[in-house]
């Protein structure tokens, strides 16, 4: 069986480009017993890869030059040598940027695309989700009426935290990058109010003029200027959840703003930065929640769904100028 997939052709300096990628074809081997031939069906795009791009020491595995790339994939299981998974079952697992793949099935997941897309498996029902579940619950801790911004809000993470502030009683202001998408913020996902980052005079203004009782929770998934604009409108007692720093991830260097820690200090305020993984003994606890929440109509979600196998780097690069709503994914065929 032969596949194409991407490896990674050099290690990107500041924003990648198609030349950091390299298509390559492949022969795959024969299977052995607990292995599976899957045919990749959706793949994810995510801004922490940006991070895995890099040579350095972080909370995930550098990606290695010359090798393929991973992230998460739903896949469609094509021969079986397992069991307990067989031809024509759905998996999603973290696989290689490729057409078609062998993994053992002790590291895929059995999905049921009956009752939601496929592509929410990488989305809500994935890691985006369960990042806005923990995110939001363990460390904003929503309270009725408490006022609450997110940062990145029409992203992946941002669209489901945002709803899960409203679901627990809070006033929501969501901070994305065009008017569309804040209309959307409103109009689909419920959010009180929004702020259009890209053509607002001053952020921290516009978050003073609709937070007149201060910011009780902030949930950051960007960094950067729109993180002081938030800081210097907190309450006593705020509390931040360090999700992403988008905005810094193609910085040769690092960016030099005004220290936001004499805010933190005189008000009390508690940051914790996290990554999802530090909650993966409870991963299915966010999973019922969130499937109760879709089921019951209390959560909604959106794809940017690319067609293409092709298309791949073009839409990771794409993430980082914000074309995507909701979840970015490519679809293979």
């Amino acid at each position: 069986m032969n596949s194409s997939q991407f490896v990674l052709a050099s290690r990107p300096i500041g924003l990648p480009s198609s030349q950091n990628f390299r298509l390559e074809k492949i022969s795959l081997g024969d299977l052995k017993e607990n292995e599976v031939l899957l045919k990749s069906w959706y793949v994810s795009v995510d801004p922490y890869m940006r991070g895995r791009m890099n040579s350095v020491k972080s909370y995930a595995a550098s990606f290695e030059v010359d090798e393929p790339i991973k992230g998460a994939i739903v896949a469609k299981v094509i021969e079986s040598k397992s069991k307990s998974v067989l031809a024509g079952d759905i998996v999603v697992g973290m696989l290689p940027w490729a057409t078609y793949a062998i993994e053992k099935v002790e590291n895929l997941r059995k999905i049921d695309i009956q009752k939601v897309p496929p592509g929410y498996y990488l989305g809500v029902l994935g890691m985006p989700g369960i990042t806005a579940y923990f995110g939001m619950m363990e460390i904003c801790k929503p309270q009725k009426g408490d006022t609450v911004v997110i940062s990145g809000a029409a992203g992946a993470v941002g669209i489901v935290a945002g709803q899960i502030a409203k679901i627990h009683g809070c006033r929501v202001i969501g901070i994305a990058g065009s008017d569309e998408k804040c209309k959307l913020l409103k109009e689909q996902f419920g959010f009180d109010e929004t702020i259009n980052y890209k053509t607002s005079k001053s952020i921290r203004k516009e978050i003073a003029a609709l937070c007149p009782e201060s910011v009780d929770a902030y949930f950051d998934n960007v960094g950067g200027e729109i993180t002081e604009a938030v800081v210097a409108n907190l309450d006593f007692h705020a509390r931040i959840a360090l999700c992403g720093q988008i905005s810094q991830y193609n910085n040769s260097k690092p960016a030099l703003g005004y220290s936001i820690l004499p805010h933190l200090l005189t008000r009390s305020v508690m940051l914790q930065g996290f990554i999802v993984s530090n909650y993966s003994e409870r991963f299915g606890e966010a999973i019922t929640h969130l499937t109760k929440w879709l089921n019951d109509g209390k959560l909604k979600y959106t794809e940017t769904i690319i067609e293409g196998f092709d298309k791949l780097p073009e839409a990771f690069i794409g993430l980082f100028s914000g074309k995507n709503q909701g979840k970015m994914l490519i679809k293979t065929e």
